[in-house]
């Protein structure tokens, strides 16, 4: 039986991407999402939590979300997971790097992807990926499943690492009250609106939103108050 949920939330980098440690102290299995920077302190979570990472997630290959694939790659040896629309960016992570005047950072050969209904393990949970692109072609959102999660859990929002199960990881799809930047290359405004109004809003309205920045948020408070939404 899965225990209760480690779930972690840490900026990181020159623009403070959420980067997400999620684990089951059950059996010491964990994911990482969205490692865009400072490896050694999310090394340090992991290591106080005693987990071996299943799989390394990027949300999409804006820099701000992979700086750290590599580094934390070589670390623990969890293979990198992606969406194939997303690999050619990666591929230009340079020319991400000289737009924002940062130095490039280390790269891999990315050769996991996942698509829209997979599901990622790590002890007794799972999340399913859904395809909400948008933001980039590759964008997907992870929605953390609880069908193996004991009765007992502390609410969202109470102290402490372990939290209630259910929960959205929407990368830079969603935001307490906005939704990402469409104007860089693989953007689309129209797709991103549908990603958001076809996907992320059949999901329950009680949902718990973690966004790639930010504050956390709920479906229901963004289908009802979300100005590009309403």
């Amino acid at each position: 039986m899965a225990g209760i949920l480690i779930h972690e939330v840490i900026p990181v980098g020159m623009l403070q991407c959420n980067c997400s440690i999620l684990g089951d102290p059950a059996t010491g299995e964990g994911i990482v999402v969205d490692p865009g920077d400072e490896i050694e302190l999310i090394l340090q979570i992991i290591r106080r939590h005693g987990l071996k990472v299943r799989s390394i997630v990027s949300t999409h290959t804006h820099i701000d979300h992979v700086g750290g694939l590599a580094g934390l790659h070589r670390a623990t040896g969890a293979p990198v997971l992606i969406h194939e629309a997303d690999l050619e960016l990666y591929k230009n992570l340079d020319a991400q790097a000289e737009w924002l005047g940062v130095p490039t950072p280390a790269m891999m050969r990315i050769q996991d992807f996942v698509k829209d209904g997979d599901t990622l393990h790590w002890g007794g949970y799972e999340a399913r990926v859904l395809h909400t692109p948008g933001h980039t072609q590759g964008s997907i959102s992870l929605v953390v499943d609880t069908s193996s999660v004991p009765t007992g859990e502390a609410p969202p929002g109470a102290a402490g690492a372990s939290l209630t199960a259910a929960r959205l990881l929407a990368g830079d799809t969603l935001f307490q009250g906005s939704i990402g930047r469409t104007d860089l290359p693989g953007g689309s405004f129209p797709q991103i609106l549908s990603s958001i109004r076809e996907k992320l809003f059949a999901l329950p309205d009680e949902l718990v939103v973690y966004p790639g920045h930010g504050d956390t948020t709920t479906i229901g408070s963004e289908r009802e108050f979300n100005p590009f939404l309403r």
